[in-house]
């Protein structure tokens, strides 16, 4: 056990709930008169970690394991349940933590299927599932079906992380659902055209997806849709790339959702996308997202001219013109030895205005969006005038107050500076498609490629999802998802599973603290230092 005399809270982060207070000190006044009575000394070893909750660990409550005390991790100013920085209609999702049955789940290797893939990992509910293996599952063509209660949290795998190929992922018909820092690029191997949305998300509750890339779609990349006359509910897509679904159906994604079932997009990079980008239908939120090189098909797409009605806030955003360029890596020949040739080929499109379609039944805030349109390579646009765009929607002069509101919220500009250095899986760290994407947008209308038709993977824009540097695993002697050494740092045990399910006291669980410590390394090393150094 951790040496008490050095291991103690200097300052709690945060009150511990009144009726837990009394317990406390109820049980502490106890030991005291006892430690009273009987003069001898107390073994460390043998000491009650209710009574001195932060010596190693606080033992499990019987509702459900939760913990009102224990580690001195930091307490977010941004506090959203399902994780800090989480906004819009989809931050209350809480994934496994809602669970008393909550377990982690470490995916340790690359396999399609079986114990230990992330297949398996996703195939009960009520998991949080993390990472220790690193690099390209090559999945079949069987749909990566999530269940109920599921936490993703990709930023724990080591080395350049993992990315998921061939299949799409599902959440249609599932509730509180967290998918943090996953890459997803779908291609062409077993989907023709307008097959499959990459990420699906229909008749879904309680969903957020956070920093993911979502690529290579057959229909849309990623879609919040309607099942069975059923609409989404509470569904938030940020901080994501959406980008180059494939031809001859090169879709942003689908946001459609009732009247009174909100759905946000915020800041996202949404590039190299043909058309619907998005084509939103509904109670939905698009704030601060980058719409990089689409195509003739549609930038915003308000609605299409539904007869249904939608109530949309559109904030902030930056509408960049790309080179128009319909791409397509052909190939050429193949050379005696099967050294297969190709050639770039190009074809011309005109892209459209930044907002189409739209009738009356489409009511719309809108303000503060910036539109680029001189492919100069310098982020120079203009506030977006109602002339540069067509459509006949209804303008609100106010924005609904269903939506909720977005601290984080900036102008365009800022926005376009976030999306560039943390937009998409940047954790642990960028792939090679998505620096390739950044590097597009960051030429500012000289570089964009919409991809056309490729024939296999090999023709994509880099030649397939790239290489993957591997990275070592952490030891975790007890195999809960938490390495060694954050449980040793931080007084958990690391002989013993169990801790890594237990909510601290900032609201999450032990293994989600563990993450969000490789995502906010600063703000876990102060709080160490303010609750634990001399």
């Amino acid at each position: 056990m951790r040496n008490t005399a050095t291991f103690q809270k200097k300052a709690y982060p945060i009150a511990v709930r009144c009726l837990t207070s009394i317990l406390y000190f109820f049980l502490f006044s106890l030991s005291s008169l006892a430690a009273c009575v009987d003069k001898e000394p107390v073994d460390e070893e043998d000491t009650d970690p209710a009574i001195n909750p932060h010596s190693s660990y606080l033992e499990e409550e019987e509702s459900g394991g939760n913990t009102n005390s224990g580690p001195a991790f930091p307490v977010f100013v941004n506090y959203a349940p399902a994780f800090p920085d989480a906004v819009g209609y989809g931050r209350n999702a809480e994934g496994a933590r809602a669970s008393s049955n909550r377990e982690v789940y470490v995916v340790t290797n690359l396999n399609d299927k079986g114990a230990g893939s992330f297949r398996d990992a996703i195939s009960q509910p009520n998991r949080i599932i993390v990472f220790d293996v690193d690099g390209v599952i090559e999945c079949s063509k069987d749909a990566l079906a999530l269940s109920n209660n599921l936490t993703i949290l990709g930023n724990t795998a080591p080395g350049d992380g993992v990315v998921l190929v061939n299949s799409y992922v599902s959440a249609s018909n599932r509730s509180n659902v967290i998918i943090r820092y996953l890459r997803i690029r779908m291609g062409n191997k077993y989907w023709g055209e307008g097959s499959k949305d990459c990420l699906a998300l229909a008749r879904c509750k309680n969903v957020i997806v956070d920093h993911c890339s979502i690529t290579w779609g057959r229909d849309e990349n990623c879609s919040v849709t309607r099942d069975s006359g059923e609409s989404s509910e509470n569904v938030t897509i940020q901080n994501c790339i959406i980008g180059q679904g494939l031809e001859n159906h090169s879709c942003g994604g689908l946001m459609e959702s009732d009247i009174d079932k909100g759905i946000t997009c915020f800041r996202n990079l949404l590039i190299d996308n043909k058309t619907r980008n998005f084509k939103v239908k509904g109670l939905n939120q698009f704030v601060n997202n980058v719409l990089y090189n689409w195509g003739e098909g549609a930038a915003y797409n308000m609605s299409g001219n539904s007869e249904g009605d939608s109530e949309v806030a559109i904030e902030d955003n930056y509408f960049i013109v790309g080179p128009g360029n319909m791409w397509r890596n052909a190939l050429v020949s193949t050379d005696p030895d099967g050294t297969k040739n190709y050639a770039f080929q190009y074809i011309q499109v005109n892209p459209a205005k930044p907002f189409k379609e739209g009738n009356s039944n489409f009511r719309a805030y809108l303000s503060g969006n910036y539109y680029d349109t001189n492919k100069n390579g310098v982020l120079d646009g203009h506030l977006l005038q109602q002339n540069e765009w067509s459509g006949t929607p209804t303008i609100l002069s106010v924005p609904s107050e269903l939506h909720p509101s977005i601290k984080s919220q900036t102008n365009a500009t800022d926005a376009y500076k976030y999306i560039v250095e943390k937009v998409g899986a940047y954790l642990p760290t960028r792939d090679e498609v998505d620096t390739y994407l950044i590097e597009e947008l960051t030429s500012l209308g000289t570089k964009g490629t919409i991809i056309g038709r490729p024939f296999s993977v090999e023709q994509f824009s880099i030649g397939g999802c790239g290489n993957f540097k591997t990275g070592t695993p952490k030891t975790d002697t007890d195999g809960d998802g938490m390495p060694d050494d954050f449980e040793d740092k931080w007084g958990l045990d690391k002989n013993k599973a169990q801790d890594a399910i237990q909510i601290a006291e900032n609201g999450y669980t032990m293994i989600e603290n563990y993450a969000l410590s490789l995502e906010y390394p600063a703000e876990y090393e102060k709080a160490w230092k303010e609750a634990y150094s001399e």
